[in-house]
């Protein structure tokens, strides 16, 4: 990213400003990300070594959660190096990468949600053509095609944000490179961003939001006709994790970018952000494998594979 500015880098002020606090943040987050990268992991071998899981629906919980842990390190290591550091620094270029790869894996996330609903969608409620709807072409199809477009969109923000000019204040009130404090610091208007912003995360947004609420109108629609109250049980027992998923993680990036500027205070803006780039990969592979017989099963037979 080309730098027409005065400023070389940027200062984090991160969760917290109290020095005596910063040796317990970091353990804390340092426990997190390792949980969270080897509870994903886990995911994706499970998936990889167990051939019952070898279906559309595992194959997007897979992707998910490879997208879960590019996600999660695009953002905690920096987080780490600054709590222990005395000037929490970051450099143009490596602000400007890592709202990239943030924006990046956060649309996949929007997507493959979307693309779990429609499988769920068409398990429910198209049983029998199940398996020739979610092919293994339209499975590939649909997590390609979540890459792309989220590939677009962050490389739209990133230039419009890093082609600003930045001539006073370096100081990011913020523990990542995220858009709305960063355009906070920009000397020049950011009207335009704002409104790309708005439109560009609306429409990833709204697009996979009204696929998933589609989505479930119809499967609950079809479960409440169901005759039978064990295959009612079961098709909630399938998409409750899910739901759950959708619930954390669009709740905190609504709250985050979709209220008034003047609305903005750093204490809210990190506690939203904390939900969905840090406590959501925590709390998803315990959410999907706790509550799914399949997956509990492969990761028992992975431990005994193990021991």
């Amino acid at each position: 990213m080309r730098n027409n500015t005065n400023v070389k880098e940027f200062i984090l002020v991160g969760l917290s400003e109290i020095t005596a606090y910063q040796p317990l943040l970091f353990l804390v987050f340092l426990c997190i990300y390792i949980v969270t990268l080897c509870g994903n992991l886990c995911m994706i071998v499970a998936y990889n070594l167990n051939s019952k899981l070898h279906t559309p629906m595992y194959f997007n919980l897979a992707n998910f959660a490879f997208t879960e842990m590019g996600y999660v390190t695009t953002i905690v290591p920096k987080m780490l190096e600054n709590f222990l550091a005395e000037r929490k620094t970051i450099t143009f270029n490596g602000c400007a990468t890592q709202m990239y790869f943030a924006f990046l894996f956060a649309g996949v996330e929007c997507y493959l949600l979307a693309a779990m609903a429609y499988d769920r969608y068409n398990a429910i409620c198209h049983p029998l053509l199940y398996i020739t709807i979610m092919s293994r072409k339209v499975c590939l199809q649909l997590v390609v095609g979540s890459w792309m477009l989220s590939a677009v969109n962050a490389l739209i923000h990133n230039v419009l944000t890093f082609t600003l000019t930045f001539c006073g204040s370096n100081t990011i009130n913020h523990f990542f490179c995220d858009v709305p404090p960063v355009l906070e610091l920009a000397c020049t208007s950011t009207k335009i961003n704002e409104i790309v912003l708005f439109i560009g995360g609306g429409c990833v947004l709204i697009s996979s939001i009204t696929v998933i609420t589609i989505s479930y109108v119809r499967i609950i629609s079809t479960i409440l006709n169901m005759n039978s109250s064990s295959g009612r049980k079961k098709a909630f027992s399938t998409c409750t994790s899910h739901f759950t998923v959708v619930a954390i993680f669009y709740g905190s990036a609504i709250f985050m970018y979709f209220r008034p500027k003047s609305s903005y205070s750093m204490h809210q803006d990190s506690l939203a952000s904390l939900m969905y780039t840090v406590i959501a990969p925590l709390l998803n592979p315990f959410i999907y494998s706790l509550r799914n017989k399949d997956v509990k099963e492969a990761l028992r037979s992975l431990k005994d594979g193990f021991v």
